[in-house]
């Protein structure tokens, strides 16, 4: 396991919701036509993901999927009651 780098000129680090030991870092690396998605605890790097830049747009749209589902059940649901998600 290594101890934690800067981040690229373009990347960004987000808190998992268990605690901010926890963290998905996400790093581009256009020379290298990559963008690495690395998972930190406590500071060190658990585990990373390497995906094809031209694998990103079917990542975002796999997100932005999930993300209206989300929303639509939230507003169908109301603000007191769980959703149930579907992965199709």
């Amino acid at each position: 396991m290594t101890a934690a780098r800067p981040l690229p000129q373009l990347g960004s680090i987000y808190l998992d919701a268990r605690g901010a030991e926890r963290a998905l870092r996400v790093s581009w690396h256009h020379d290298s036509g990559l963008v690495v998605l690395s998972l930190w605890r406590d500071n060190v790097c658990a585990g990373s993901f390497r995906l094809a830049v031209d694998e990103v747009p079917d990542l975002i749209d796999m997100l932005r999927a999930g993300l209206d589902l989300a929303y639509d059940a939230a507003v169908d649901h109301g603000p007191d009651t769980a959703p149930v998600y579907e992965i199709s």
